[in-house]
């Protein structure tokens, strides 16, 4: 009988090792997968950033950030408040391209250590890192006045932007949910003076 089963070792062998190497095959697919619709839940379809699920965790990083190193930072606001006139006049095809192109530019205009992210259906968020509140209004005065002057090309019109902003400090000792919060009370009121 031994004689028999060392007839049949080799095949069981390579049986074996093909069969463990589609499984690596296999679970390094489904690896992929899972790595593909993590970043599909974390970030928004239209515009590629951040959405505003990964957009609270990186705020909770900050916050962090600036306890431990006690140091400020900003979470500046950005809701496009003409979207809806650009869908009427020109499509709701065309109010996506716009909001495309603010996330392009506003992308282009910021450090690589900013985390910027599309939170809301025309609101955008971005945290600027050991920024004091001024310099943070500063800095989103600046951005304001470059999305002004790139307005969305159509070919044959441009479509302006128009933001409302809202800045809101980060200090060390902050909760990341008071941020957000004081966030949303502030451009609010951004929206109503606007």
């Amino acid at each position: 009988m031994t004689h028999q089963s060392d007839r049949f070792a080799p095949t069981e062998a390579v049986s074996l090792a093909e069969e463990n190497a589609f499984l690596r095959a296999a679970l390094a697919d489904a690896q992929r997968r899972i790595d593909e619709l993590e970043a599909m839940a974390e970030a928004d379809p239209l515009t590629g950033l951040a959405n505003a699920r990964r957009f609270a965790h990186e705020v909770e990083r900050a916050v962090g950030r600036a306890t431990r190193q006690n140091t400020p930072a900003a979470l500046v606001s950005f809701d496009l408040r003409n979207v809806e006139a650009i869908a009427q006049r020109h499509g709701r095809a065309v109010a996506d391209a716009a909001l495309a192109h603010l996330a392009r530019t506003l992308s282009s205009l910021i450090r690589a250590t900013d985390q910027l992210a599309r939170v809301g259906d025309t609101e955008f968020g971005l945290l600027l890192d050991h920024l004091d509140p001024d310099s943070a209004i500063e800095t989103s005065e600046r951005l304001e006045r470059c999305i002004a002057r790139t307005p969305l090309d159509l070919g044959n019109s441009r479509v302006a932007l128009e933001l409302v902003m809202a800045t809101t400090g980060i200090m060390p000792g902050d909760a990341a949910a008071g941020v957000l919060e004081r966030a949303a009370r502030n451009i609010e009121s951004a929206r109503e003076r606007a």
